[in-house]
């Protein structure tokens, strides 16, 4: 398993997982992915049955000013551990985003689309694919999008600390998704993983998302209601456009994933992503949510 501190790694390490296997977690102190060919020879070297890639550059705004290291980790190095795989005869899962595409087509996205990054990010998102692809090695693909959960950086923890903080909050209005909890993310990958080892016809790209497309701002909205009613106080929320709050990085305007394919693969049902951040709230407001359970 490459990472240990990310949102993904976490979720994956408390995960359950099949019977008789037992994944090792490997940080950047061990595999470097800043490294790619380095990071594919230590891969090599630990002969693994199966390597997921839970590890990433996920910083969208600042890979504007570093592309160079975004493109190691996120393009070069997945492509070279997909070459050590493939040496292997080992399967490779790794993870890529819903910012491989522009956001300009009107409905949600398919495996089948083209992908046309418009950032740093994306672009070094979707070389890595490529690589990985190029490799002809076994392996899966899972594009995911707007992920949250207790750990690490991420949106819903951003606006917890921002509406405590202020009166008002003003939130892009005219981006679309669909927020994805990473515990969910971790159980599919765990699904797909322990299929494509016993069956590798399902290799391939798959999108993987909580259902119900929505806005930042309307995604805010529900953090902020939830907040609310375990008696935590939160900001007045203004919805703005992407062209009032200018970003570094470019995003898609839509970037909702389809998600039919990995659902009739592998027989996975996605729940709608307000029921995982109930429980997220829940587990970042505890105080709050006990004494509203008493």
């Amino acid at each position: 398993m490459l990472g240990r501190r990310g949102q993904l790694a976490r979720e994956l390490e408390r995960a359950c997982w099949p019977a008789g296997w037992q994944p090792q977690f490997a940080g950047r102190d061990r595999i470097d992915l800043a490294k790619p060919e380095q990071a594919g020879a230590r891969v090599a070297g630990e002969y693994p049955g199966l390597v997921i890639n839970a590890a990433a550059y996920t910083a969208v705004d600042q890979a504007e000013s570093e592309p160079e290291i975004a493109m190691r980790i996120n393009g070069q190095a997945p492509a070279a551990i997909a070459r050590a795989c493939a040496a292997l005869h080992a399967p490779l899962v790794t993870v890529s985003t819903d910012y491989v595409f522009d956001g300009t087509k009107p409905v949600p996205y398919t495996e089948e689309d083209e992908v046309r990054p418009v950032s740093a990010y994306g672009r070094s998102k979707a070389e890595g694919e490529a690589g990985v692809r190029r490799a002809n090695g076994c392996h899966l693909i899972l594009r995911t999008s707007w992920v949250f959960s207790r750990f690490g950086a991420n949106f819903v923890k951003t606006m917890l600390r921002l509406g405590a903080e202020r009166d008002s909050l003003a939130v892009v209005a005219d981006q679309r998704g669909k927020p994805t909890a990473a515990s969910d993310l971790a159980q599919a990958i765990i699904l797909a993983s322990s299929t494509l080892m016993a069956n590798r016809t399902v290799a391939g790209t798959y999108h993987v998302a909580n259902e119900e497309a929505t806005t930042w701002h309307d995604f805010a909205q529900e953090i902020f209601d939830g907040a609310k009613a375990r008696g935590v106080r939160t900001a007045e929320l203004r919805a703005i456009t992407t062209a009032e709050y200018p970003t570094p990085a470019r995003r898609p305007a839509n970037s909702e994933l389809a998600t039919d394919k990995f659902s009739r693969i592998f027989s996975y049902r996605f729940r709608s992503w307000r029921e995982p951040l109930s429980e997220v709230l829940d587990e970042l407001l505890p105080s709050s949510a006990a004494s509203r359970a008493s």
